[in-house]
């Protein structure tokens, strides 16, 4: 019985897996996430059928709560609110994870050097996740609405962990550790995921939420094999290894090397750099920018944040057609760390029925701008400064940004005249090619659709 039970493990992780690999491709991305939703549905009932297995009752009173609220909160929740949405859930499994390796504590231990071991890394690593998405939750929901840093922040950062390394081993070397370590161990995870998160700033939240995402992967990894469940390995390893290589592609997208986000991370304070930016910010009509696009031959739409916080990517999509129905040539550019979460931009733009083959990543599209009528940039700011590319003193010196400011004219969709995440005032704003559009996207887009609809006529 043992063996068909491990078979059956085995067959639920090869779907799993290439349910994944189907997300790759937008073609398939549907398709990938049924399969893969239905392989953890299928793991999660072959437990049952585990040799030894007990306590159904509340096996299944946790499945139905759990994928109660879960079904709830992915009904009711709004696509601005998603990568908040995200960071919780990512904390879920992190602190599922630790709260395994303390249930193997209490009970004496997990068998064997090996398995403790990889009980406390998955506690630690667990923990860490836990309480680090949960500041990265409250940061994204405005509950946290500052940078929170303290004096010799480092110093404390390799502290704690050191600290937690030496609760650890004495957990493992402990054949019954005594409670007092095993909740010594946990609050100072717990205070390192806290403190490892508070510093850092919106500009950064891309790749931390990633690297949480890879942190939990390799704590339910870790898991897995104490609980000697292939399901969870797999799925721990494959989510690890995946959110890993996705927080190398975000920070090579921002140009900073990971121990940057977390050791020196851009926030508002930190931003005092740069040189003096001369001139001054040029407002335009709702109508000017409407004539201008009306009558352009290619019109490139640069989404950010405040495209989600109105929540105008209908209204944009609305005008993109007005447009191309016009003989004007749309196109969308995203940068890789648009929003608050990666991808962000492509699920909101995907919501609001962008066909795939018009949005373009930075690397496709860059090249184009200096033939480009018209940029349209919506409520984003960091990855469309050019001070990226020539101000060495900047703290963005480096990054890779949309070069939006070769275009021939430039609108800028902003709500007021406040920097960006990173607290660097754009240059791109002074430009003489650049107008500013200012108030809400979901009104100024509105505002244009009507011009552009009365130029028609």
């Amino acid at each position: 019985m043992n063996g068909v039970i491990q078979l059956a493990y085995f067959g639920v992780a090869v779907v799993f897996i290439l349910g994944l690999k189907a997300m790759s491709s937008p073609v398939t991305a549907r398709k990938g996430i049924v399969w893969a939703g239905y392989a953890m549905i299928a793991a999660t009932l072959i437990t049952f059928y585990t040799p030894g297995m007990q306590n159904y009752g509340l096996m299944i009173t946790a499945i139905v709560l759990g994928g109660g609220v879960a079904w709830w909160s992915g009904r009711v929740v709004k696509m601005t609110d998603m990568p908040q949405m995200v960071a919780i859930y990512n904390g879920m499994g992190g602190g599922a994870a630790a709260a395994i390796a303390a249930l193997e504590f209490a009970r004496g231990g997990a068998h064997g050097v090996t398995a403790t071991t990889l009980a406390v890394l998955g506690a630690l690593i667990g923990s860490v996740a836990f309480s680090g998405s949960c500041i990265a939750f409250a940061k994204l929901q405005g509950i946290m609405t500052k940078a929170w840093r303290l004096p010799q922040q480092n110093l404390v950062n390799i502290v704690l962990a050191a600290v937690a390394v030496l609760l650890g081993l004495a957990i493992i070397v402990t054949e019954t550790p005594p409670s007092a370590i095993v909740i010594a161990f946990f609050v100072v995870a717990l205070a390192l995921g806290v403190i490892l998160t508070s510093p850092i700033g919106g500009a950064d939240m891309p790749v931390v939420i990633s690297l949480l995402n890879a942190f939990t992967g390799l704590a339910v990894g870790f898991e897995g094999y104490v609980l000697g469940n292939p399901a969870l390995i797999v799925a721990g390893i494959v989510v690890g290894a995946s959110g890993t290589l996705l927080t190398q592609l975000m920070a090579k997208a921002m140009n900073r090397p990971i121990k940057n986000v977390i050791f020196t991370p851009i926030t508002g304070a930190a931003a005092g750099g740069g040189e003096a930016i001369e001139g001054s910010m040029k407002e335009l009509s709702a109508l000017d920018a409407a004539s201008v696009m009306r009558y352009a031959s290619k019109v490139v739409i640069v989404p950010g944040y405040g495209m989600a916080v109105a929540g105008a990517q209908h209204k944009v999509w609305e005008m993109a057609q007005l447009l191309e129905e016009g003989g004007v040539e749309v196109l969308f550019a995203i940068h890789p760390v648009a929003g608050r979460m990666p991808g962000h931009m492509n699920v909101l733009l995907a919501e609001a029925g962008v066909p795939y083959d018009k949005i373009f990543d930075m690397e496709e599209i860059n090249s184009d701008f200096p033939q480009v009528d018209v940029a349209l940039v919506i409520g984003a700011n960091d990855v469309v400064n050019p001070v990226a590319r020539t101000d060495k003193s900047s703290p963005i010196y480096g990054m890779p940004i949309l070069n939006v400011d070769m275009a021939q004219n430039v609108i800028v969709v902003k709500r007021g005249q406040g920097a960006g995440y990173s607290g660097i005032e754009n240059a791109l704003f002074f430009r003489d090619n650049c107008r500013m559009l200012y108030g809400s996207a979901q009104q100024i887009i509105g505002e244009v659709i009507t011009h552009v609809k009365a130029l028609e006529v």
